[in-house]
């Protein structure tokens, strides 16, 4: 595989739509602790950031990409595992952003909460807490 500077070497990369790029980049630092790699536009048309080995493009709306807030529903969620859950939920409280869902232990091994971003994405921050075989909880291995 060849080396890119340009894009993370994980295997997935989320591009998430904001009305006002610099507003997310300070609201994802401020309450999640992203780390902002570069910017790019001018006007800011896109930024990287990454939080651990979580990596996502900020990306401008188009016709095409919309906010969740401007369609008025959620799209969908981006999920982060950290290290600290309690930690990375003192800080999300403490910078204000919206608790969607309470610190809470899951029956399938995570500790987890949820929060909103001014542009209405649903941020899951879990740790994980105990192992847990999927059947335990109801869910079905694929075995073929």
């Amino acid at each position: 595989m060849v080396h890119n500077r340009s894009v993370p070497t994980s295997t997935m990369l989320a591009h998430v739509t904001c009305e006002d790029i610099p507003a997310a980049v300070a609201w994802l630092e401020d309450a999640l602790g992203f780390h902002e790699h570069f910017r790019y536009g001018d006007p800011i048309a896109g930024v990287q950031m990454s939080l651990g080995d979580a990596w996502i493009m900020l990306n401008t709306p188009r016709a095409e990409r919309a906010t969740p807030a401007r369609l008025g529903r959620m799209t969908q969620s981006l999920t982060i595992v950290v290290a600290d859950v309690d930690a990375a939920f003192a800080r999300a409280t403490a910078a204000g952003a919206p608790v969607v869902e309470d610190l809470n232990e899951t029956e399938y091994g995570e500790r987890q909460f949820v929060v909103a971003d001014p542009d209405g994405h649903r941020w899951l921050i879990a740790q994980h807490v105990r192992d847990v075989a999927p059947d335990e909880w109801g869910a079905i291995p694929n075995t073929g």
